[in-house]
This record gives C-alpha cells, sequence and structure tokens, in this order.
C-alpha cells in the first residue's frame, strides 16, 4: 500500500503486527536504545527496523543499524535518505538513494476521527473549512485525522533540510482527491515559514499523496531535487 503513494525510485517495505519482523535481531546499539521500552514500543522499534533493513538491500547497501538521532529522526547509511512509520498494527519504511531525492516522509494512521478537541490544535480555520466541503462530499473519509497525517510526513520531509521544528499551524495542507470514488489523492502543503533551501532554491511548498485501504490513513511527501 505506502508503495503506491511514493515515486518508482523510492524502495518502501510494510509488515503487520504479528509478522517476523516484530521479533527481527537488532543489533547491539538498537538494544540499548529499548533495553527499557515496555513489549510494544520494542515490537514496533524492531517491525520498522527490520522492513528498513529490507530496503537497505534492495538497494545494494548493506543492512545497517537505525538509530535514532536528532529529536528521534533516523540517522540513514551515507547516500541515503527515508522515513519510517508505525501505528497500531502497521509499520513501514521507504528508502530512496540521496542523488533521486532531497528529502521525504511518510505517515500511517488508524482511519477513525482524532480525539474531541484535536482538530483546532493541529489546523488552521481555512483547512477546517475545507475540510468541512471535503466531508461534504465524502463523508466516509475521516479527513480530520488525514490531515493529521498529512502534517506528520510533511514534517519528516521538512527536518531532514532544515533540523527545525515545524508547527502543525506553519503548514497549510490543501486536499485533491482522485476522480471517482476511490479514498486517494494528492496534497499541496503550503510552508507559512521560510522554506528550505535545497540545490540553492528556496522551497516554499510541499507534494504529497494518499490514500485510504484496509482502516489506514497513509500519506507521503516527497522533495524532488530542483
Amino acid at each position: 500500500m505506502i508503495e503506491e503513494v511514493l515515486p518508482d525510485a523510492v524502495v518502501a517495505v510494510e509488515s503487520r503486527a504479528g509478522d517476523a519482523a516484530d521479533h527481527a535481531p537488532l543489533h547491539p546499539e538498537e538494544e540499548t536504545v529499548v533495553a527499557k521500552a515496555v513489549e510494544k514500543r520494542r515490537r514496533e522499534f524492531t517491525a520498522v527496523r527490520a522492513c528498513a533493513r529490507q530496503a537497505m538491500e534492495k538497494l545494494g547497501v548493506p543492512p545497517q543499524p537505525v538509530l535514532p538521532g536528532e529529536r528521534g529522526a533516523p540517522r540513514w547509511p551515507e547516500g541515503l535518505i527515508g522515513s519510517m512509520t508505525h501505528c497500531d498494527g502497521y509499520r513501514a519504511a521507504a528508502l530512496t538513494r540521496a542523488t533521486d531525492l532531497a528529502s521525504l516522509g511518510i505517515d500511517a494512521e488508524p482511519h477513525g476521527p482524532l480525539p474531541d478537541g484535536t482538530l483546532d490544535s493541529v489546523s488552521l480555520p481555512a483547512e477546517r473549512k475545507r475540510l468541512a466541503a471535503l466531508a461534504a462530499g465524502r463523508p466516509a473519509v475521516h479527513w480530520d485525522r488525514l490531515l493529521f497525517s498529512a502534517k506528520e510526513s510533511v514534517y519528516k520531509a521538512w527536518f531532514p533540510l532544515t533540523g527545525k521544528w515545524l508547527d502543525f499551524e506553519e503548514a497549510d495542507i490543501h486536499f485533491h482527491p482522485a476522480p471517482g470514488t476511490s479514498p486517494q489523492g494528492r496534497f499541496r502543503a503550503e510552508l507559512l515559514v521560510p522554506g528550505p533551501l535545497v540545490g540553492g532554491r528556496r522551497i516554499g511548498c510541499f507534494e504529497g499523496r494518499w490514500i485510504i485501504r484496509q482502516g489506514l490513513v497513509v500519506t507521503a511527501t516527497t522533495v524532488p531535487h530542483p
């Protein structure tokens, strides 16, 4: 599923809870990170890294540890960029060569409404107005959860380029559903703060894709080289 929202240059691997990836071996450095973690956290940490190592192999890169860096962002082998995500029952990793993309971010969420009051804290008034209009036409989609996921994937693509936090209210998301009834489409994130410099050019917006399937919302943001 995750591959459907990513360009061909990106290798993606996903797993479900209970798969063998939940019990894959960790590198000693990774073991240290989750030495005191609860079992659920350990399984997610393990499985998503197993996915990442499979993606490395597909790119012809020897499998290596994936350790958390600043703000928990994964540190990738030299020459690669990537992103990881996990939620209840689902884990995925996406990697590509740094020559193919400047940055990318993925996110998966359960397809259900956000907790009461959460939408107001993660969205702009204009976004809420647009979501209401979208919901009138496609009420089966939990647009609030989709917005949250899109902003998460935007942040994951933003941070490696800037090393800075991006607040929920600093990106304005516009959704563009695909024609027909299939719950998928594209989105555009207008950055409301100075964007990152990529190849000497200031980037003012990020582009992404989304899909809803099997009880999940999946979003991906990719930043091409100029």
